[in-house]
């Protein structure tokens, strides 16, 4: 058995065309994983499956919004019909609002809730029975540093990415008897698109961050290649319900 081996492998990630996605996504295709990239922006999903066609790979891309029941269950269903299967399923699709808490609307609550947490839900059921087809699989949730710390500017989104961890210790235990693993990592400050806003936002942010990170730096989205390759293969398969930092040694300073 080789355990980093992914080919004849199908992954399926949300939100995959840009930032920690995209870096998953590089990561499984290399591993060799056909990968299908769900998203809503039409362009640049085509510029990620350019990319991953690329490195060798074969790749789909698909519009959806992750927060529609309707979409969620036709995009797991398209998988299936284009490529026979799926094996891997990452719930990275993700969103914020940056407000403090008196100051946030219930739609703006409730958007951030159903694109976070509600869809990783959606997408993992719609997945369930296509890897009970294929004999077993893996679900991959995208947490945060906010699934273990607060922050005075993000109630909704630690509230979902809290949730997230619980979702993913729940869907363990109850999928374990069907071969399916079901992992949570938490991405520490990693430069991205969103993280850029933030920075913008949220003054004295990167100072902060660099002063407590041990390595002294943001992560890229490169580094959650490794990740993403172990959860999804053999070498993962007595791993379930976990939920792993990468982060830098972030959360392990007091």
């Amino acid at each position: 058995m080789k355990l980093f081996d992914l080919s004849g492998r199908v992954a399926l990630i949300t939100g995959g065309n840009g930032g920690i996605g995209f870096g998953m996504a590089k990561g499984l295709a290399q591993a060799g994983a056909t990968v299908a990239i769900a998203a809503r922006n039409e362009v640049k999903t085509a510029e990620a499956v350019r990319s991953l066609r690329e490195l060798g790979g074969e790749a789909m891309g698909i519009q959806v919004d992750v927060a529609d029941e309707m979409a969620v269950n036709d995009m797991v269903a398209q998988v299936e019909k284009r490529f026979g299967r799926l094996d891997i399923l990452v719930n990275n699709a993700g969103t914020t609002v940056r407000k403090q808490p008196q100051d946030l609307t219930v739609e703006e609550w409730k958007h951030v809730m159903d694109v976070n947490l509600t869809s990783a839900f959606m997408c993992s059921r719609a997945a369930y029975p296509v890897f009970k087809r294929a004999g077993g699989g893996k679900v991959l949730n995208n947490g945060s540093m906010l699934s273990i710390f607060g922050a005075p500017y993000a109630a909704p989104y630690a509230a979902s990415k809290g949730g997230m961890v619980q979702l993913t210790k729940a869907l363990a235990t109850a999928w374990a008897k069907d071969n399916i693993q079901v992992n949570c990592f938490l991405p520490g400050w990693i430069d991205t698109d969103l993280t850029r806003q933030a920075r913008e936002q949220v003054e004295g942010l990167h100072d902060k961050v660099v002063a407590r990170c041990p390595t002294g730096r943001w992560g890229t989205i490169d580094e959650f290649a490794g990740i993403a390759v172990f959860l999804s293969g053999p070498a993962s398969d007595f791993i379930t319900g976990a939920a792993i930092p990468v982060d830098g040694g972030y959360s392990s300073m007091g």
